[in-house]
């Protein structure tokens, strides 16, 4: 078992854009999980360029959730700047990535930060593995889910089959280990998992389960994600093999 230092709180990083109808049940069912398996955490709301109601939701949670932290990411929009933005301004020392559509369910959080406290770097779910599961996925974004993730895992050669999901966790030495963070968009989901494999931090996988969002629209846009995922795979692919281990956890 990995042993590592223990954890005093959580960082619950979420990206927010034009979420005003899921946001509120979204932190209300975060902090209800926290609170019963009282883990220390605090939920840094990052609001993406919203152009709804947003914002203003997210001041009138702030008075009812304490551990609530509203934040907005200043000019320059994208899901990987309001996340790099989330992780800049939170005070964890660990921080788990979660989706303000409440895909992600806060059991499988808290299954995290569990898995965290007991030595490990990284906390990884997979949607794919006994166990996982997928409720309402749209077919065609679940086949190139599925082939992209396969290139994945054959490229690095790794047991991890669910690497583009953005519901991870890490250890706060391992967000500083992979710095810096290049991915300005949802390509950030499969920049952080691989640069903390590839430089030497451990993991654990469990399975999660996903759920299709109940408003709104999604963000993620797959004709335009192609070629950023395309680039940061081969910038940590050439890292894995032709860095001498230079950037290795030492």
């Amino acid at each position: 078992m990995p042993s590592a230092p223990p954890l005093s709180l959580y960082s619950v990083i979420i990206p927010a854009r034009n979420e005003e109808e899921s946001l509120p049940s979204t932190i209300d069912d975060l902090v209800c999980a926290f609170t019963v398996e009282n883990v220390p955490h605090e939920i840094v709301v990052v609001d993406d360029g919203s152009t709804d109601g947003t914002w203003a939701t997210l001041l009138r949670l702030r008075e009812k959730y304490p551990t609530l932290k509203p934040t907005q990411n200043g000019d320059l929009n994208g899901f990987g700047r309001a996340v790099i933005w989330g992780l800049d301004h939170s005070a964890g020392d660990a921080v788990v990535i979660m989706m303000a559509d409440a895909s992600d369910a806060p059991a499988h959080a808290v299954k995290y930060w569990r898995l965290l406290n007991e030595g490990y770097d990284c906390a990884f779910g997979s949607r794919f593995i006994k166990g996982g599961e997928v409720v309402d996925y749209p077919r065609v974004k679940l086949l190139f889910n599925r082939l992209a993730n396969f290139l994945v895992r054959v490229g690095f050669a790794i047991p991890l089959n669910d690497t583009t999901n953005a519901f991870k966790a890490y250890r706060r030495t391992v967000i500083d280990g992979c710095r810096p963070i290049l991915a300005r968009h949802f390509n950030l989901t499969v920049e952080l998992p691989l640069k903390a494999i590839v430089r030497g931090f451990t993991y654990a996988i469990t399975p999660i389960s996903w759920q299709n969002r109940k408003y709104g629209e999604a963000k993620l846009k797959i004709k335009e994600m192609g070629s950023r995922y395309f680039f940061i795979c081969a910038y940590v692919w050439l890292e894995k093999y032709f860095s001498r281990g230079d950037y290795r956890r030492r």
